[in-house]
């Protein structure tokens, strides 16, 4: 026993004595690897991870807010909260419940994926309530957008993107159900992809992925990204968008499954596109910084699962990431793409 702790100690020392992978930044917070030189473009040579708040069940849906002096909002999904941030005053309670009050069958009741909804509100993925939503940020109402397609309720919408003619797009794996896809709330027979249109009508744009997750506009809105978060195929995919919302050319953008297989914390996640193109997406490790080509620039790691990521601060160069109990950020030389933004006028929720 003595001589094999001993072998795990000199193991041990021979791995921290190992020279760190070229273009690796590491802090006691996580690391930044740079994989090609155009990362410099993007992220400061010396730019450190920052922890801004712990003590979370699964940090999700970061959205930064612009308005009132600017600030953070992200979900806790099992604790079933919104929680909201600033430089000055940390981390608080801005919602709860943040989705549904009935919590017979779920296993996460809160909200998941929060996006701008306008100067005043929010679009939220409301796992709890198996809906799309909007949220008015100073009364907290909720008005509901999206409940049913053919007159089911959906599994437990999981994240939203809103595309070039405002209509909302959102993904819906059974993540939110006690369990997943053999929860008997489960009505939908798929775990689709969903576009809800201007005109209140939803329809279904994907139905052949096991586990749908981030969803991302590219910033000319003409290419649209779905991860799949599934460990035997932990892909994201890219689809071409017609002006009509029509899909087409689909293609794996990125395959992480080996990243997966190897054991790196997280999978295909959320994601977000900065002003120049590039797509930060969530997956195996990390955040991987992709070229519009598919060409991965770097990766950043805060030591475990990331789940979202999102741009702002009172700059919109600062990258937050949802990560498991926490959420962090670090300083990027980007801002985001421009948000596009749903119509407000009220309209019935689809069914």
């Amino acid at each position: 026993m003595v001589n094999g702790i001993a072998a795990w100690i000199a193991l041990a020392l021979a791995l921290a004595l190992q020279p760190k992978p070229a273009g690796e930044l590491r802090s006691d917070n996580g690391s930044i690897e740079r994989s090609a030189p155009e990362l410099d473009d993007l992220v400061p040579s010396k730019a450190r991870i920052e922890v801004l708040a712990t003590g979370f069940g699964w940090s999700e849906g970061p959205v930064w807010i612009g308005q009132g002096g600017g600030y953070l909002l992200f979900s806790d999904v099992p604790a079933n909260r919104i929680h909201r941030w600033t430089a000055t005053e940390g981390a608080s309670l801005f919602l709860h419940p943040s989705g549904g009050t009935v919590r017979a069958g779920f296993r996460e009741p809160g909200a998941n994926g929060l996006k701008p909804g306008g100067s005043t509100s929010i679009l939220v993925a409301d796992q709890g309530n198996r809906a799309i939503a909007r949220l008015d940020l100073r009364t907290k109402a909720k008005r509901f957008l999206a409940r049913r397609f053919k007159g089911k309720k959906f599994n437990s919408p999981n994240d939203l993107a809103v595309g070039p003619d405002g209509s909302i797009w959102f993904t819906d794996p059974p993540y939110g159900l006690e369990g997943i896809n053999a929860s008997p709330l489960k009505e939908q027979p798929v775990n689709g992809v969903y576009r809800l249109a201007p005109d209140g009508q939803v329809a279904l744009v994907e139905s052949g992925l096991r586990f749908p997750n981030g969803i991302a506009f590219s910033r000319d809105g003409a290419t649209l990204y779905v991860s799949n978060s599934d460990p035997a195929r932990a892909v994201i995919l890219s689809y071409q968008v017609a002006a009509d919302g029509a899909l087409s050319r689909r293609r794996v953008f990125s395959d992480m499954t080996a990243l997966a297989w190897k054991g790196l914390p997280g999978l295909p996640d959320g994601m977000t596109v900065d002003e120049r193109g590039n797509l930060w997406a969530t997956g195996p490790g990390g955040v991987h910084v992709f070229r519009p080509d598919g060409r991965e620039l770097g990766l950043i790691s805060t030591g475990a699962a990331i789940s979202n990521c999102a741009f702002g601060g009172s700059d919109g160069r600062t990258l937050f990431m949802t990560s498991g109990n926490k959420v962090a950020a670090v300083q990027t030389k980007v801002r985001g793409a421009p948000h596009r933004l749903p119509p407000v006028t009220p309209r019935a929720p689809s069914s």
